[in-house]
């Protein structure tokens, strides 16, 4: 089984480099996140012609929205509301292998570090800590984990720790609040177990950039981790780097795991 989480940055724009990925990487089973657009504009046409005909989608108009695309039929498909609103930032499915898949867009959080002043920022803590407590009390077990989560948690995650602490999505409150939940909700990182503990790994570069490639002030936003009862099933971990300087590219690249 190969698994991949890509934020798209609108699906119905980038659809033509989605479907050359999947094909090319040859594509198991298809996260997406932001969407951007209502379920009933969904391409789920063009998915199934192309040979993933087995979809789960939640969307809605210009923000937000999370799918899965899938070759093999799904056993049961079902979503969460989190921090009590109905903003499509998570699906679920069950693969016919029985492995589940939960997809999360968790918010970027906006720009002011502090939960006082900033109430998006206050969204996307609730948001990690709800998270936390459900999969504490509800351990994984043949569970997959992907998304856009917009934390980079090491300092490995990112170009300069020391420059970026005090910048959203890698502030000590936000890190330590992702360890949390990969420690006590009973996750295994996958892609950094992969490549170890010194490597950089970066799967975002901001449009501000000239020349991404030549500045590389990436972070590590994207994820996938398993239970830890896959922890030895996994084969290879991939980050698509060159697909953030195709033409119209998303913000992030495509990370692929292969179990």
């Amino acid at each position: 089984m190969k698994i991949a989480t890509w934020n798209i940055n609108s699906v119905r724009l980038r659809l033509d480099l989605v479907l050359e990925f999947i094909k090319k990487a040859d594509i198991d089973v298809l996260c997406l996140q932001e969407t951007k657009t209502q379920d009933l504009h969904f391409p789920t046409e063009a998915f199934a012609a192309a040979g993933w005909p087995h979809q789960a989608i939640r969307g809605e108009k210009s923000y937000n929205g999370v799918a899965i695309i899938s070759r093999q039929p799904f056993l049961e498909a079902h979503h969460m509301e989190w921090t009590g609103k109905a903003d499509c930032r998570h699906i679920w499915v069950k693969t016919q292998d029985g492995i589940g898949v939960h997809n999360f867009y968790v918010p970027a959080g906006g720009d002011v570090p502090d939960a006082r002043e900033n109430l998006k920022f206050a969204h996307k803590l609730k948001f990690i800590e709800e998270m936390t407590a459900y999969f504490g009390a509800n351990k994984p077990q043949m569970e997959i984990l992907v998304g856009d989560l917009n934390i980079a948690p090491l300092a490995a995650d990112v170009w300069s720790s020391k420059q970026l602490l005090k910048i959203i999505s890698h502030t000590p409150i936000e890190t330590g609040g992702l360890k949390r939940l990969i420690t006590d909700g009973g996750w295994h990182d996958a892609v950094r177990s992969y490549f170890g503990d010194e490597k950089k790994l970066y799967s975002w570069w901001s449009y501000r950039a000239r020349d991404w490639m030549a500045s590389d002030r990436g972070r590590r936003l994207d994820h996938i981790w398993v239970s830890h009862d896959l922890a030895d099933k996994v084969l290879m971990a991939e980050i698509h780097r060159d697909l953030r300087s195709v033409d119209k590219p998303s913000d992030h690249v495509p990370i692929s795991l292969t179990l």
